[in-house]
């Protein structure tokens, strides 16, 4: 935190010699006292006491060149009191004499004085200073204030004494200038005089450059001394092997002046840090540095730049006293906002380790000294302190350094501890990047580019390591935003001008992992094209992103390419394992299966105790059917490698349930072997889930083995009695296995789970969830490749159409059986698949009425049942000694139609036949109805319009009593709707026997008699009929609106009151069904 940067600054310039003027070959000054006598001073032999040459000046009152050279010759030397005193005293003989025109020189020099005190007086002085106490001493701006008052006088004396001499003008206009550029005042300072000084300060170098070097040129021995600039110029352009050359020219002609040997020194600092020097020659530079700044430090303590260099080598030293102490001194002489916060940052430091500061600054160099230290849990808990109330601090930078501290492992940390620290660094980071986000979103919506808002601190935001950290956390938790992240990185890096390939190649692997394998590929390439340029680390680079592009091709079907570039890594390195693997992986998706075998074996004799290896060969076996090999060397794997090995352990479990499975022993000593098998494989599931309670393999494998009942019905273990239901405890299982898969398809992306749920929800009857769940596995997951899952798809819609009767479910089972034959030809099981679907459909179709089948769906079926009979024959008369279907079953079902080929080839033709006949009398009465449905519609619309005519006709033609009538019929109309009941009291007419005000009847309850009560009832009278009939109608909510609607229309029709309703009766079945449902 306290390394010193590439900028070599200087807190102050020495005296200008144009004020104290240049060195003389002649080091003596005669007075003449009274025209006689003549005192002849040494200026080499001046000491601080100044009494005997300001007696001699009062006595002999020379010149105002002789006061002014003898108080520049105490300047120079340093004696800045005696040489204010001549001054002051000189000011005082020539007021008294009435000389005013000698005043101005005086007034500058004074005022030169000033500022030469200013340069070692403190600027800011603290109050609460501990070691550098300097409260009684003047401050800076104490002594400008009186240098800008002198220059005041100066001016006002110049005015009063009229005509002075250019040089006088040529000294007030320098001493000013002077004045001004220590006020930082640059632009009047530029105004007054163009120097070379002010030119490096407005950070023109060139410029600056050329002046300092006309002035050596005029002035080889001038001091200050040029070379000084010239050095400073050429390290701000680059040339820093000149710089050092010309600060160690000005140290070797001016050996006692501080600034040369300061900047020669903080030069051999940075030299100590360069990684480019061996260990030695740093430890050199660093000791040569060290010696040079205390030595320019002796020279002048005021200097700051000096006291903050001396405070880093203290503080490395670990002299902490000292160092408090010079950085006290270097706050109080800054001239340069730099310079002071490297003084505040150790001070504040101090203060952060002792609980009384929250100094963002102070608190994270104070965290890396701790750090430096191997402190780290103290640096911990220091940026715990300023982040957390009270008075927290807001700061990226101190929040990224906490959570990367957190996220590194520590020795003495517990598990759980570091689930903890995990836990509060993601927290930190997500605080770190909603702040960048946040400040992208404003600084987007105001229109300017984002990143550069002043707010955030470009260095975090471009930090790739803080990416990476981050990304690192978030792998195993969220992988689309580590993909995110990991493109944040990739971004700095290409905003920087290079991108690590190793950042590319784990973009790469975050889009392979999401199932995106063409931007996978594309970052694979661009990493491995990158590669190269890493030097020793390209080898081992490429070689993993060359196995990454590889697998991506194995993704994207390229199986060409892949082997390509399994062959070429495998050419690199003949022992690369899992190219190997991978390749032997391939031949094996290939139908090559010896030489798959054979890479396999190949590979076990030189990496016999690989893992990996034997976790693949076990697939491998198990894949071609080698159960029984595949068991011996799970076997071994656990007894000779890895007992604790969770491949293994799964893998056996699958295997002892396998062949616990697929066991048809139904001998007393069959039943027991079977449920030890599937005892021993739960023990094996519940093993590897002892080790790893998240384990979704050995997770399924229970589920599976619960679904299945396995270690009840399954495994023969009931005991003697009465079973009970086999199917609700099938299904009973299969619900308590399903909350087992939904769980573990939270935690693992892979297509078992899906297909294991679709086991269960077939087991449960739920033949549409479980079509839905082979399919997601199938299109999601196995591309519709898979030979299982398109077998079970073929099984749920086989049931289906069987539960259902329907033809179309049959064909879509015997699509996908046929897809699974596409793929895998040799299957003799998927043939016998097929041909039972076939026959069945056929079977199907003919127990079909008429109405639900039609002419081609029966041709097509007896083509099946006839394509069915040929294949069950073949697989009849199979040659092979073992066959994975029933072969007694396949004679049996080629002999269901070709023992009688008679009388179905008749059958067949007399279904053809009434089909093709009951085809062609639908469509005659289709013809017909629609002939009788269009001459309707056109008497519909000539009556109609007849209608319409003689309605205008009557309108027309009715004479004035008979619309008063009409009218008046209206009027009572509106008077009836405005007296009609509420839906809630119902409608009282005389059809149902009471008067506008009689109560409504009460209900009546119908009671179960069979016939004879509905006969009974049926028989009842017509105010009976009545009232059941609108009780019925009465248990439905009725509108008040239909209800008055239906009474209006009544009375325009002009029906008596009085007019018995038409009866309605209710039948025996309706009476029926309705008592059931009432209570």
């Amino acid at each position: 935190m306290f390394a010193f940067s590439q900028t070599i600054r200087v807190t102050s310039w020495p005296p200008l010699t144009s004020i104290l003027g240049t060195q003389a070959p002649g080091r003596s000054i005669d007075i003449e006292l009274g025209g006689q006598e003549v005192i002849n001073i040494e200026l080499d032999t001046l000491d601080s006491n100044a009494d005997d040459v300001l007696e001699v000046l009062k006595e002999g009152q020379p010149k105002v060149a002789y006061w002014t050279r003898l108080a520049g010759e105490y300047m120079r030397r340093g004696y800045l009191d005696a040489a204010e005193k001549i001054a002051l005293s000189a000011i005082e003989s020539f007021q008294s004499s009435g000389s005013t025109s000698s005043l101005p020189s005086i007034y500058s020099l004074l005022a030169s004085i000033q500022l030469a005190k200013a340069r070692k007086a403190p600027k800011l002085k603290l109050l609460n200073a501990r070691q550098d106490i300097m409260t009684a001493e003047k401050s800076r701006d104490d002594y400008m204030r009186e240098a800008t008052q002198l220059l005041n006088h100066g001016d006002q004396a110049a005015a009063e004494g009229g005509e002075i001499s250019a040089a006088t003008k040529e000294l007030l206009l320098l001493t000013r200038a002077i004045h001004q550029l220590a006020n930082r005042s640059m632009e009047d300072a530029l105004r007054s005089f163009e120097a070379a000084r002010i030119l490096y300060t407005r950070r023109q170098f060139a410029s600056a450059l050329k002046l300092f070097q006309q002035v050596l040129q005029l002035n080889p021995y001038s001091l200050p001394d040029p070379r000084i600039g010239i050095g400073l110029c050429l390290w701000a352009l680059n040339h820093k092997e000149k710089a050092k050359a010309a600060w160690e020219r000005s140290v070797e002609v001016n050996p006692s002046e501080w600034s040369g040997q300061l900047l020669l020194g903080l030069e051999a600092l940075n030299a100590s840090k360069n990684p480019e020097l061996s260990e030695d020659e740093r430890i050199q530079e660093l000791m040569i540095g060290s010696k040079l700044i205390e030595r320019a430090f002796n020279s002048n303590q005021r200097s700051a730049s000096a006291a903050n260099a001396l405070c880093d080598i203290f503080l490395r030293k670990g002299q902490h006293k000292r160092a408090l102490k010079l950085a006290e001194r270097t706050i109080q002489f800054a001239d340069t906002l730099a310079v002071l916060t490297d003084g505040y940052i150790p001070l504040q430091a101090k203060q952060a380790a002792e609980g009384q500061s929250k100094n963002v600054l102070a608190a994270i160099g104070f965290a890396q000294m701790q750090l430096r230290n191997d402190e780290t849990a103290a640096a911990i808990h220091t940026l715990d302190g300023l982040l957390q109330p009270p008075n927290p601090q807001k700061s990226l930078e101190a929040t990224a350094m906490l959570a990367s501290l957190r996220l590194h492992p520590r020795p003495g940390v517990s598990s759980s501890d570091a689930a903890q620290e995990r836990t509060k660094a993601r927290e930190l980071f997500d605080r770190v990047y909603r702040a960048i986000e946040q400040s992208e979103d404003a600084t987007a919506q105001n229109g300017s580019p984002s990143r550069n808002d002043s707010s955030l601190s470009r260095a975090v935001v471009d930090d790739v390591d803080m990416h990476i950290e981050f990304a690192r956390l978030l792998q195993s938790e969220n992988l689309e935003r580590t993909g995110k992240v990991f493109a944040e990185a990739v971004r700095v890096g290409e905003e920087a001008g290079r991108v690590d390939p190793r950042l590319l190649n784990n973009l790469g692997v975050v889009s392979h992992l999401e199932s995106r394998f063409g931007e996978a590929r594309i970052m694979y390439e661009n990493a491995l094209v990158g590669a190269s340029a890493l030097g020793a680390e390209a080898e081992a680079m490429s070689t993993s992103v060359l196995y990454n592009l590889a697998r991506v091709y194995e993704d994207l079907n390229d199986e060409g390419k892949a082997m390509e570039a399994y062959e070429k890594l495998l050419e690199r390195h003949p022992e690369y394992v899992d190219a190997k693997i991978r390749r032997a992986h391939i031949l094996g998706s290939m139908h090559q299966g010896n030489e798959a075998h054979d890479l396999l074996k190949d590979s076990l004799a030189s990496q016999s105790s690989n893992l990996n290896l034997r976790a693949y060969y076990t697939y491998f076996l198990i894949q071609f059917n080698a159960s029984k090999g595949a068991r011996e060397f799970v076997f071994g794997t656990l007894r000779d490698h890895d007992k604790h090995d969770l491949y293994a352990l799964c893998a056996a479990g699958w295997l002892h349930y396998y062949q616990a499975r697929e066991s048809r022993d139904t001998s007393s000593k069959g039943v027991e072997e079977r449920r030890l098998l599937f005892r021993r494989s739960a023990e094996f599931y519940e093993k590897a889930l002892g080790l790893d309670p998240l384990c979704a393999v050995a997770a399924q494998g229970l589920a599976i083995v619960t679904a299945e009942d396995a270690l009840g019905t399954l495994g023969g273990a009931l005991p003697p009695g009465p079973a009970p239901d086999e199917t609700q405890r099938r299904a009973m299982n299969a619900r308590d296995a399903l909350e087992v898969f939904a769980k573990v398809r939270e935690s693992t992306n892979d297509g078992s789970v899906h297909v294991n749920m679709g086991h269960c929800f077939f087991a449960r009857d739920e033949l549409d969830r479980a079509i839905e769940s082979y399919e997601t596995a199938s299109q999601r997951y196995y591309g519709g490749r898979n030979v299982s899952v398109l077998q079970c798809l073929a099984r749920s819609w086989y049931v289906k159409a069987n539960k259902e009767q329907s033809f179309a479910s049959m064909t879509v089972a015997l699509r996908f059986t046929q897809k699974a034959l596409h793929i895998q030809p040799v299957d003799k099981a998927i043939v016998y698949n097929i041909a039972m679907i076939q026959q069945k459909s056929a079977e199907l179709l003919f127990s079909l009425p008429p109405t639900k089948r039609t002419l081609a769906e029966l041709q097509r079926g007896i083509a099946h049942a006839t394509h069915a009979q040929k294949m069950f024959g073949s697989l009849a008369s199979d040659p092979a000694s073992a066959v994975p279907y029933d072969r007694d079953l396949a004679e049996e079902r080629k002999n269901t139609k070709g023992s009688r080929p008679r009388e179905w080839k008749a059958r067949d033709k007399g279904v053809l036949q009434s089909a093709s006949a009951f085809e062609t009398l639908e469509r005659e009465r289709e013809a017909k109805l629609r002939t009788e449905a269009e001459a309707l519609a056109a008497a519909r619309a000539l009556a109609r319009q007849e209608a319409q005519q003689w309605s205008a006709d009557l309108v027309k033609n009715e004479s004035d009593e008979e619309r008063e009538q009409r009218k008046a019929r209206k009027a009572a109309n509106r008077k009836v709707k405005s007296e009609a009941p509420s839906g809630d009291e119902g409608l009282s007419t005389p059809a149902n026997g009471g008067a506008g005000g009689e109560p409504k009847k009460k209900r009546r309850k119908l009671k179960k008699g069979g016939a004879a009560s509905a006969a009974a009832s049926a028989q009842a009278s017509d105010a009976e009929d009545g009232a059941l009939f609108s009780e019925g109608e009465e248990e439905k909510p009725t509108k008040k609106r239909g209800a008055t609607r239906k009474r209006v229309a009544r009375e325009e029709d002009e029906e008596p009151a009085s007019a018995p309703r038409k009866k309605q009766y209710i039948s025996k079945a309706t009476i029926s069904d309705s008592d059931e449902e009432m209570p």
